[in-house]
């Protein structure tokens, strides 16, 4: 698949905040026109771009990471939303410089250096030259971290803010449980907790032990050879589960101390809306999460949700902080030019990589 550099500018204009704004009217994307394996992906080389709402900022993608939930949707998941808008653009992390800003945009200028992250539904996704965001997704980049680095950070670290620190509101003292640490953001959270001040103990595999510990975890216990409930010392303020498997939420909501918080990624909104559509599928996924948070609340005292990414303009800048000082990373294992956007959702369906992936925009 070739992806030529193309894209169309109109002449500069000169806002109403009397800076210049490049107006680009079309660029290539990586485009999903219907639900099926990595070969189903399409570079198109002209597509429109939309204009810019006032609190919208233009940006020029320098690298886009592969996250789970990309696959995810490709493959089917989400297609009550998803199938009624196809072709849609696929991707939520970007690292760029900001192309051009709505009317409403006073906090960034034109070719500064930001990264951040889409809304998981959104549907003009990253996976482009040129991706629009809110300005409340999108912070400064340090200058001392790559784009590449960059890029791998925002959509799980937002994920793992929105839970520990939205959600579970830990402080200084509390102590976190994360389950599956080795992910992306799993990882995220245990950095995010341990510079908080909490106590974090996770699971994980084997090979993501020596990792965890040296991102501040002081215990690790390898899920693949020890059974977690005898593991695990104590009971937990924040139980954050990036697994979410029966196993792992029974385990997680043993784990969770009277009055604490069980979080899971792997809500059931989607899912059922897939099968029974949004209409039915929405109501029944409501249901059932009332069900549970009443079923733990009134057998464990404990509070229990579904967690998801959410933009969060403070999220992120705490985020960028962290990362400007060295106390948050997401390590990239490997990098394709875009062009081989098909090779890298291959890579990883097959799981031939398990860290995190990043396509290059050159």
């Amino acid at each position: 698949m070739r992806f030529r550099s193309l894209c169309s500018v109109r002449k500069p204009l000169i806002g109403s905040n009397s800076w210049f704004r490049s107006i680009v009217t079309n660029c290539r994307a990586v485009v999903l026109p219907r639900f099926g394996g990595p070969e189903v992906l399409e570079i198109r080389s002209s597509l429109e771009v939309p204009d810019l709402k006032p609190n919208q900022v233009l940006v020029r993608a320098r690298a886009v990471s592969v996250n789970p939930l990309d696959t995810r949707i490709r493959s089917g998941y989400g297609r009550s939303i998803f199938e009624p808008l196809l072709p849609v653009i696929l991707g939520r992390d970007i690292s760029g410089e900001v192309a051009a800003v709505g009317r409403s945009v006073t906090s960034l200028r034109l070719g500064e250096e930001v990264f951040g992250a889409l809304h998981p539904t959104a549907v003009r996704g990253t996976y482009t030259d040129y991706a629009i965001l809110d300005k409340d997704e999108l912070t400064l980049k340090p200058p001392s971290v790559t784009h590449v680095d960059a890029s791998a950070i925002p959509f799980a670290a937002l994920t793992a803010w929105r839970a520990l620190r939205s959600t579970a509101r830990i402080s200084e003292g509390h102590t976190v449980l994360v389950i599956g640490g080795g992910g992306a953001v799993g990882f995220s959270a245990i950095q995010l907790a341990v510079a908080v001040g909490c106590h974090v103990a996770t699971t994980c595999a084997g090979q993501s032990i020596e990792q965890a510990l040296a991102a501040g975890a002081e215990q690790a216990v390898d899920y693949t050879i020890e059974d977690m409930e005898l593991a695990i010392k104590g009971q937990f303020d924040a139980v954050l589960d990036t697994i979410g498997t029966e196993d792992t939420e029974r385990a997680g909501i043993n784990l969770t101390r009277k009055g604490g918080h069980y979080m899971t990624l792997q809500g059931e909104a989607a899912s059922l809306a897939d099968r029974y559509g949004l209409a039915l599928g929405l109501p029944l996924s409501s249901a059932l999460l009332w069900k549970k948070q009443l079923q733990y609340w009134y057998s464990h005292g404990i509070d229990y949700s579904w967690t998801y990414m959410r933009a969060d303009a403070e999220g992120l800048d705490e985020i960028r902080r962290l990362l400007e000082a060295g106390k948050l990373k997401v390590p990239v294992e490997k990098t394709f030019p875009i062009e081989q956007v098909r090779e890298a959702h291959e890579a990883k369906d097959k799981r031939l990589i398990h860290g995190k992936v990043v396509l290059e925009v050159h």
